[in-house]
């Protein structure tokens, strides 16, 4: 069912002015959806919970949501699959590997218009 099961993860994404940048996505496994992500600077507990606010104010997850992880030191701080890497592979393949990202601020609006324009609406 949907907003039972979640994954996340975070990716790596280049920039010539900003040096390397980070992507952290959170997806449905129901529906495949990208519920929740955030873009930032530095890679980061904060970067982490970024995402998984924006997953929980779009669709209210169930009470007995399950949320799976790479473990990563960013999701096992006190403050806080393989499906969300095959997303972050999908991303690279089809988008980031064919750009080559000024900034911070231009690669923020290119990774909106990818998940928010075309991922999700397929």
């Amino acid at each position: 069912m949907i907003n039972e099961k979640w994954v996340g993860d975070i990716t790596y994404i280049y920039t010539l002015k900003h040096g390397w940048c980070y992507l952290a996505s959170f997806m449905d496994l129901q529906t495949k959806k990208i519920i929740g992500y955030s873009f930032g600077r530095t890679m980061t507990t904060e970067l982490i919970i970024k995402a998984l606010n924006n997953a929980h104010e779009a669709p209210k997850p169930g009470k007995d949501l399950i949320f799976h992880s790479d473990l990563g030191t960013q999701y096992t701080s006190e403050a806080f699959g393989d499906v969300i890497q095959s997303f972050h592979a999908t991303l690279k393949k089809e988008e980031v590997n064919h750009i080559q990202y000024i900034d911070y601020k231009s690669t923020k609006l290119a990774l909106f218009q990818y998940i928010e324009g075309w991922y999700n609406c397929t």
